[in-house]
């Protein structure tokens, strides 16, 4: 059985919700990476809300269901995508990506549904999830306020502008990608490269690289 099947059948869990404090007008889902879990960022959703006053703010926080990952020798652990290893050819679990891309492409749709402009939603992310977020980010059909990649990488690359929607509907939308310059698992070049390719589609990237 794939990856990609086992997270299909796994029953998922439902996200850690952090509601806004005030009035709700915007959401932010933040996606955790590899052997995470929603509860990984808890601490930080709560400093960002305090430190920047983001009141109106509702922070949803996924967890990835444990799937079997190649890179860990097989075995289970949170992930959104199975990885053998991490580099722009590797080969890649399109299945499994494709999936995960529909999950969080449910999550913007649920908080439509409840009232949010979908220009009121950001969505970001850390290393696996980083990359997870600007893939279903920047092939949502829908227009998004943002999208935040940390630590991440272009899933996809070759066959990406095969899966955007019609109209590139979030070409104009603000990226942003933080990177450590020393980071030894997502390294740093592969981070660069994902945001030139970007670029060269014609995306709105800012890239910063951190010591």
């Amino acid at each position: 059985m794939s990856a990609a099947s086992m997270s299909s059948s796994a029953v998922r869990a439902a996200p850690l919700i952090l509601p806004a404090v005030g009035r709700h007008t915007a959401t932010v889902i933040f996606i955790h990476g590899l052997g995470d879990t929603g509860h990984g960022w808890a601490d930080a959703a709560q400093m960002w809300k305090k430190r920047d006053s983001f009141n109106e703010v509702k922070f949803i926080l996924p967890h990835a269901p444990r799937i079997p990952i190649s890179m860990n020798h097989g075995f289970a652990m949170p992930g959104w995508f199975d990885i053998t290893t991490i580099d722009k050819d590797a080969d890649e679990d399109a299945p499994g990506i494709l999936l995960s891309r529909d999950y969080f492409n449910g999550l913007v749709q649920q908080e439509i549904d409840s009232g949010i402009s979908s220009e009121r939603i950001i969505l970001g992310g850390f290393s696996q999830g980083g990359a997870m977020s600007l893939f279903a980010g920047l092939t949502s059909p829908v227009k998004l306020g943002g999208i935040v990649g940390l630590s991440s990488w272009l899933l996809l690359s070759k066959t990406f502008k095969e899966h955007l929607p019609a109209g590139n509907i979030n070409k104009d939308t603000p990226i942003f990608m933080g990177h450590g310059d020393m980071d030894p698992l997502v390294l740093h070049h592969l981070g660069k490269e994902s945001e030139q390719l970007l670029k060269e589609m014609g995306f709105n990237v800012t890239f910063k690289t951190y010591p």
